[in-house]
């Protein structure tokens, strides 16, 4: 006879528990992909390096500034009014040398003033009016020299000196009272012009 396969018994059936209650996740989208104050340095500290980095650059821009070649001075000045025009014509003598190792070539020569009214500039007269200035005007050769031209060639470590003719439409009392007189010698081949000032 076959044996008789005993009964499978049937599991008995559990109730459910309850799972323990498990806090929500705090999930934002934003995090994921960072925010500057999770992903940069504090502001202090950037801070800190900008400004430290804008001082180095300044001293950079201030050491490696263009420099002229030349040096040089103002010398004497004698100025003469010009008749009812409110304006004066004046002479000024100037030097300076060449401290290069290049020729240095005269481009432009211009004069400056400034004033309690305003600043007055003036480009150098040619020196070919020189005479005619000069006998109109006899004072302006109280000082004079030869004239410093435009174009003059001075060689590396020479020195010139030379007169320059300028008006400005200024009296005689504000030409006296004037804050600064400045003559500029601006070459051909440098960056940097020669400046001088009394």
């Amino acid at each position: 006879m076959p044996e008789e396969t005993p009964p499978i018994p049937t599991p008995p059936v559990v109730e459910p528990q309850p799972s323990p209650a498990i806090p929500p996740t705090k999930f934002e989208i934003g995090e994921e992909f960072g925010t500057a104050k999770k992903n940069l340095p504090p502001v202090r500290i950037v801070v800190i390096g900008v400004v430290i980095v804008l001082i180095v650059a300044g001293i950079m821009a201030f050491v490696q500034r263009p420099k002229s070649s030349a040096t040089g001075a103002i010398d004497q000045i004698v100025s003469v009014e010009i008749p009812g025009q409110n304006s004066v014509m004046v002479a000024i003598n100037v030097s300076f040398q060449n401290n290069g190792d290049k020729p240095y070539w005269i481009h432009t020569i211009q004069a400056e003033i400034e004033t309690a009214s305003g600043n007055f500039t003036d480009d150098a007269a040619s020196p070919a009016d020189f005479g005619r200035y000069y006998q109109g005007f006899p004072a302006l050769k109280q000082y004079a020299v030869e004239p410093l031209a435009r174009e003059a060639k001075i060689e590396p470590g020479g020195k010139t000196a030379g007169t320059i003719i300028v008006t400005f439409p200024v009296t005689p009392d504000v030409f006296a009272n004037r804050k600064l007189l400045k003559v500029t010698v601006q070459p051909y081949d440098q960056p940097a012009p020669l400046v001088m000032t009394k």
